[in-house]
């Protein structure tokens, strides 16, 4: 516990905050671009009719029958890009831009969902990770800003700054969780498209130039699962800058307080230095075993 806490002593909180803070900014641009990116990526293979022929939803059925997935099911869903594996059912869910389509990029899309079901199928360690982290994740990410709200506000009041730092902890560890969501949401994604892409190319639903296609496709959309645990990544340092910068900011406060008092009860015969002379009388005095009286005449007896 010592060691931990001359770890955390040693940080530099402000230059943390000012690193983290600043790269907030350029993060959210990316985040704008990786949006913007899958939307451009999509509707440009969107229109890029499969040689296969095959529909998004016939495509997931074929790759799903071949893994010997035949009792999972395949569902429409409202909205755009809102595919997705719902394991509580056993369900693949395609977005209207999927399901009816014959396109390249819907094929993509859909081989890399059915890759979600494959993975459920084999227990993938990742995928059994974050199903596992998905209820935890639910309920703090719901209250990790409000309880760092709170705490910081409460930290400002001496009296009760002690709870103050404990509810700013909590906060901070909850949002920890959902930090920890997204790093664990990288190689589930990753390895889906790569299932995705291994799978359309061995059963032939997509051959040649399409195959770059759905790369492509996959790429835009991974992109974004990245600069999401980026963000989040930073806004932790974000938090814990200001928590630990506080803490040290406080504990500095209480350490010059501390002095003071120190300093203020000290009898007036130690606030000041003695003269060498007065040093001199006072040692021989207690060699020769005087009383105070005795020192104070050979003080003024003994010359300089």
């Amino acid at each position: 516990m010592q060691t931990l806490n001359m770890l955390l002593s040693a940080v530099d909180y402000d230059n943390m905050y000012v690193i983290a803070t600043l790269s907030i900014l350029p993060l959210m641009l990316l985040m704008f671009i990786s949006g913007i990116s899958v939307q451009l990526t999509f509707k440009k293979n969107a229109k890029k009719v499969s040689s296969s022929g095959l529909t998004g939803a016939e495509a997931a059925r074929k790759i799903l029958d071949g893994a010997g997935l035949s009792s999972t099911l395949i569902a429409p869903c409202a909205g755009s890009l809102t595919d997705h594996y719902d394991p509580r059912n056993d369900t693949v869910y395609l977005s209207e831009s999927v399901y009816n389509s014959n396109s390249v990029a819907a094929i993509g899309v859909a081989a890399h969902e059915v890759g979600h079901a494959i993975q459920h199928a084999e227990d993938y360690a990742f995928i059994k990770l974050r199903t596992a982290l998905v209820p935890i994740t639910n309920f703090t990410s719901r209250y990790s800003t409000i309880l760092i709200m709170i705490g910081l506000l409460i930290t400002c009041f001496p009296a009760i700054e002690t709870f103050g730092s404990v509810i700013f902890a909590i906060g901070i560890l909850f949002y920890a969780c959902y930090t920890l969501f997204t790093l664990v949401t990288l190689p589930v994604e990753f390895n889906a498209s790569h299932r995705a892409l291994r799978i359309i190319e061995d059963t032939g639903i997509a051959a040649g130039g399409e195959i770059s296609s759905v790369r492509k496709v996959l790429s835009a959309a991974a992109s974004t699962y990245l600069m999401s645990f980026a963000m989040s990544f930073v806004t932790l340092l974000r938090f814990i800058a200001i928590f630990g910068s506080s803490k040290s900011k406080r504990r500095q406060t209480k350490s010059k307080i501390k002095n003071k008092k120190q300093k203020a009860s000290l009898p007036l015969a130690f606030s000041f230095s003695f003269p060498p002379r007065t040093l001199r009388c006072f040692s021989a005095a207690v060699r020769s075993g005087s009383r105070p009286l005795r020192f104070f005449r050979i003080c003024a007896l003994r010359p300089s």
